[in-house]
């Protein structure tokens, strides 16, 4: 287990390289004793910098939650960051490629809680129970850290790889749908790059937040109302540069676009 002085300095060297766009070197290449806890060690110190600077938590992510995500990464259990207020983008936004360090998309659900949510012992029917609603919504990758040879501490560290997200669509309530056949076709420049079927979350994409309220739990937290809780890819990341424009299509649940410049 790394020390305090140890975690503060990689902490505010993530927020260096957050502000300067130039990753950090891999942390498990230095400190090859790291441990998953540190890494949220080194996470939630992040988070207090920046509520400290004004931003403000507004849910929870949730990464690595199927196949095609663990297979694209080599990392094999999930993980979670933080949701600040400003990565919360509207359908339709323009975002500059240059904010954001090797930015990849990923098509998701996420889900607005009505009810906090306190493990452990959450399930699948208190998760829905809780939903307002579930919403499309596009994750975009951000690296903190370098991407070579990252595994899950370089990534929990780098607050699960969260940069944004984008919500657009049609709002369902959960009880309308069965969530896990709501599919989606991911386009970058009007080509089919990726689809998928959100049942690839875990089987259910509610899965991933009852996952995430029993793992905090132990921390003493738990999922609050008024949180967006992104719950997972089902696609593989897509790499996106300068000019590209992003489209998805989740059929009845609508669509959502943005471009990079």
């Amino acid at each position: 287990m790394l020390d305090e002085n140890t975690i503060t300095a990689i902490a505010d060297e993530l927020v260096e390289a957050g502000r300067s766009r130039t990753p950090a070197p891999r942390l498990t290449s230095r400190y090859p004793q790291m441990t998953v806890e540190d890494s949220y060690r080194v996470q939630a110190l992040w988070r207090r910098r920046g509520e400290e600077s004004g931003r403000i938590l507004s849910g929870r992510k949730i990464g690595l939650t199927s196949k095609a995500m663990q297979s694209a990464t080599g990392i094999t259990e999930p993980d979670y960051g933080v949701i600040f207020a400003d990565m919360i983008l509207d359908n339709g936004c323009t975002l500059k490629w240059s904010q954001y360090s090797h930015p990849r998309v990923e098509v998701e659900l996420a889900f607005l809680l009505k009810e906090d949510i306190s493990g452990p012992g959450a399930t699948l029917f208190d998760v829905l129970k809780a939903t307002e609603y579930v919403v499309p919504a596009l994750e975009i990758l951000d690296s903190r850290v370098e991407m070579e040879g990252r595994t899950i501490v370089d990534t929990i560290a780098d607050n699960a790889a969260m940069g944004a997200m984008v919500v657009g669509g049609n709002p369902v309530r959960p009880q309308d749908i069965d969530l896990r056949w709501v599919a989606a076709i991911l386009y970058k420049n009007q080509t089919v790059e990726e689809t998928g079927v959100a049942a690839g979350v875990l089987n259910h994409p509610a899965a991933g937040v009852y996952w995430l309220a029993n793992k905090i739990a132990a921390h003493g937290d738990r999922l609050k109302a008024g949180e967006l809780i992104l719950a997972g890819s089902f696609t593989r990341p897509m790499w996106v540069h300068e000019g590209d424009t992003v489209f998805a299509d989740y059929g009845a649940l609508g669509t959502i676009t943005c471009r990079f410049e």
